[in-house]
């Protein structure tokens, strides 16, 4: 049995799970069109994951992923803080605001939150997938009693390695090319910022798990490109940002359509960890200033604050607009029907 007979996929196409793009509707309809949808979950509670879960159960009957973030809990440093916070003052001064008096943690970490492990035990979706790390073995061998497939996201072979003796069942291949968060499990430490198609291949060969293919891929030649290299599927995600079930906002789709999708860049100034959007104010504000940017996810409580004083004023240019270097390529089809252009475009080039 292959591993997406072991899904119950019948396509090659991952759609990845994007916190504040993503949908249960989205997932559903990529789920319902043969591929594998994904809702992220990270940015909410486990009340909110139930919610989402039970969502997609009522919209899709096939498989689909659970994503989490599993970051390393941030040490809040109030001097850091406060200096991030007044560098960013005149910005919301700009827009008649004043920055937040402190910031937060936003979002718990997978790592740390046993009420959200309970909810995936009781809900057991098909697929459980991580992002930043991997939970411990505790957390790990419950999921897999529940039935669970895991799947976890490397950017380098020794992350892979560990993926695989942690006992997850997939590994995506990230490469530098891919738009949102890099999955590198310490920020802080040596990228070697493999590109997608050489990190796909250096996993197949050396990592000894299925390996699914993500950055830069955004149709069906491209899905042909790393099933070539060896992977057993593709995760696209800048490619569902346009769908009309995604939740991008009207200026980010608009951003996704104009001559920014052009010029991505990578940018720790939003969120406080590596991630590559669309060329903004904000990723143009924050060159030079990346280094003091406080921990993930407290720098992202500045930047988030910050996209709502300026949207009060009609400036869209300080959002986390989040895309991977094939921006260029994105279309605006609903998700079935893009799965089904890529599996088109997948048999065209076979």
């Amino acid at each position: 049995m292959t591993f997406l007979e072991r899904l119950g996929v019948d396509k090659p196409i991952i759609q990845a799970p994007m916190a504040g793009v993503s949908t249960p509707s989205m997932a559903a309809e990529v789920s319902n069109a043969g591929a594998l949808g994904s809702i992220a979950v990270g940015a909410t509670d486990a009340a909110g994951a139930a919610r989402m879960i039970a969502e997609m159960r009522a919209l899709t009957g096939r498989a689909f992923n659970v994503n989490l973030f599993v970051h390393a809990a941030p040490r809040p440093d109030a001097a850091v803080e406060a200096a991030w916070l007044a560098a960013l003052a005149p910005r919301f001064e700009a827009f008649g605001a004043r920055p937040p008096e402190t910031l937060r943690t936003i979002y718990q970490s997978f790592a740390d939150d046993d009420a959200m492990l309970a909810a995936l035990i009781s809900d057991a979706p098909s697929v459980v997938s991580f992002h930043f790390g991997l939970p411990d073995a505790a957390k790990v061998r419950a999921l897999k009693q529940a039935g669970c497939v895991l799947i976890a996201t490397a950017t380098s072979l020794d992350e892979a390695l560990a993926c695989r003796d942690a006992g997850m069942d997939a590994v995506v291949a990230q490469g530098w090319e891919a738009g949102g968060h890099r999955g590198i499990f310490d920020p802080d430490g040596d990228d070697s910022r493999l590109g997608t198609f050489a990190l796909t291949r250096l996993l197949v060969r050396e990592a000894g798990l299925p390996i699914i293919a993500a950055g830069g891929i955004m149709d069906g030649a491209g899905v042909r490109a790393a099933l070539d290299l060896g992977a057993v599927a593709a995760q696209l995600g800048t490619a569902f940002i346009a769908c009309p079930e995604s939740i991008a906002d009207a200026a980010y789709r608009a951003a996704l359509m104009s001559e920014a999708a052009h010029h991505t860049t990578m940018t720790r100034a939003i969120s406080g960890r590596p991630a590559r959007g669309l060329r903004n104010r904000f990723t143009e504000w924050g060159r030079g200033r990346e280094a003091a940017a406080p921990a993930y996810p407290i720098a992202y409580d500045a930047g988030k604050a910050l996209n709502a004083a300026a949207k009060t004023t009609g400036e869209t240019g300080y959002g986390a607009q989040w895309a991977g270097q094939g921006a260029p390529l994105a279309r605006a089809l609903p998700a079935g029907e893009l799965v089904a252009a890529l599996m088109a475009e997948l048999a065209a080039g076979a």
